[in-house]
């Protein structure tokens, strides 16, 4: 995107070079991560009506037309609501502890390109820098589960750290027929090579490795069917139940940024980001004007359509089929997946 005229006007010379380079990345975080807190805000309340109609209810009504002030009206309570410490050994740790799960979410968006001009970096290990962070996010909700010396949250903390070492492994399996097929890790080359090839996406020949890493990303996430490490009707909320006010919101705002970030890499990898196929172009061409980063957006709002879907409809899966789901179920897809995709690639 060209802040070159802003730039100006707060007094950056673009001929300079560095210093506008620099107010460019600063300007595009502050855009992406407003953005970002404004569907974060409002997400829990469209899943709320969504989830309301779907069991032929209303959902928030009562705040705002229709409950639109709902979410408003929820970050208004969580920043006055007393912050509560357990009596533990670990203050430090259950302090600390969600600020490494929003950290490693929020930082997974530095590298997404929501328009082939617009991202705050472009590295050419892009993915492989989504799978590290996402790691990284795991550590958190560990450390809230050890540190709150309740039972509740130490099991959800161990059910949490063994669904997504093990998805964790499914998620990145599932994603090397792409790294095969487009011959990078760069997520604007993956999209590029996409819109080339393959009819404009990869949803088609990669359809195996989609199909589990939409579910390996649901675990990810911790959404259901897959959220173990929370299971209210078992372990009370799991390894939150022990926090309260801003701390919880923090655990709370890395599981939707976790979303937008699965849903974001599954439009890159597998929907041809921006762009829209040349077949359906050639169809109507009235859609070559609509911008790209529309295109883009209505693809992570399908995705994130889908979580809220499959919370209304799914139960909760057992513990022991959970596991044996990922161990014996996806990731010998994945690897199936790998090899067709390598002879493919060998013969083409």
């Amino acid at each position: 995107m060209d802040f070159s005229g802003l730039l100006c006007i707060l007094g950056f010379s673009v001929q300079n070079g560095f210093p506008a380079k620099i107010a460019v990345i600063f300007i595009n975080i502050i855009v992406v991560v407003a953005v970002i807190l404004l569907h974060v805000t409002y997400a829990p309340y469209f899943e709320r009506k969504l989830i309301a109609h779907m069991q032929v209810r209303l959902g928030p009504m009562r705040v705002g037309f229709h409950g639109l002030l709902q979410p408003i009206a929820d970050v208004v309570k969580l920043f006055f609501k007393e912050d509560t410490v357990p009596a533990t050994d670990f203050k430090m740790v259950f302090a600390i502890a969600p600020v490494i799960a929003v950290f490693a979410t929020m930082s997974s968006l530095a590298v997404i390109p929501f328009f082939s001009t617009f991202y705050i970096a472009n590295l050419n290990i892009g993915l492989l820098y989504i799978l590290a962070l996402s790691a990284v996010a795991t550590y958190g909700i560990i450390m809230a589960g050890w540190a709150s010396n309740s039972k509740y949250a130490f099991l959800g903390g161990l059910r949490s750290a063994a669904q997504l070492i093990s998805y964790e492994v499914s998620l990145g399996l599932s994603l090397v027929g792409v790294m095969i097929m487009s011959g990078s890790l760069n997520f604007i080359d993956i999209v590029e090579a996409q819109h080339v090839h393959w009819y404009g996406m990869y949803l088609v020949p990669q359809f195996l490795g989609y199909f589990v890493f939409i579910l390996a990303a649901f675990a990810e996430t911790n959404r259901s069917p897959f959220d173990m490490p929370e299971a209210e009707n078992e372990l009370v909320a799991g390894y939150f139940i022990e926090y309260s006010g801003m701390r919880f919101a923090l655990f709370f705002l890395s599981e939707y940024v976790a979303m937008i970030v699965m849903s974001s890499v599954a439009v890159l990898c597998f929907w041809g980001g921006w762009t829209v196929p040349p077949i359906i172009i050639s169809a109507v061409p009235l859609l070559a004007v609509v911008p790209g980063i529309i295109w883009f957006i209505l693809k992570v709002y399908f995705h994130l359509f889908l979580f809220f879907w499959v919370r209304a409809t799914l139960p909760r899966y057992r513990y022991d089929y959970l596991m044996r789901l990922g161990w014996k179920v996806l990731i010998p897809l994945a690897l199936t997946n790998i090899v067709v995709t390598s002879i493919i690639k060998y013969l083409s």
